[in-house]
């Protein structure tokens, strides 16, 4: 009888702290009716070229990364996953500011205003 081997599960292009695991389950709490997660995508903006902008979404994408949290399903836009590889993706607050934070390999600089990064 052949031996099967298996492969190893692969590893998320993003990982998520338990911060950021815990926001997306406070978003997951108070969403839309119609969202069946978040998601993380790479839009074109800013001076540097690329943002990255977190929403709910609707409906699940063919070629979106899916990943389950505790608190709900985290997807990553499937066009900007090459962009987020390795990256890593926290949420910070302060006394006057809170919002998730991205340390990216990937980043080869940002703008100023810390708005958006290239590639």
């Amino acid at each position: 009888m052949a031996e099967t081997k298996t492969r190893p599960a692969p590893k998320a292009a993003v990982v998520l702290t338990t911060r950021a695991e815990a926001r997306i389950a406070q978003l997951m709490d108070k969403a839309p009716a119609d969202a069946i997660g978040v998601k993380l995508s790479t839009p074109r903006r800013g001076c540097s070229g690329l943002a990255y902008s977190v929403d709910y979404v609707s409906e699940e994408a063919k070629f979106d990364e899916k990943i389950e949290t505790p608190g709900g399903t985290f997807y990553i836009d499937g066009a900007s996953v090459l962009y987020l590889v390795g990256s890593v993706m926290d949420w910070v607050e302060d006394d006057f500011s809170a919002g998730f934070t991205f340390q990216n390999p990937n980043a080869k600089g940002a703008c100023g205003c810390g708005e958006s990064f290239m590639v």
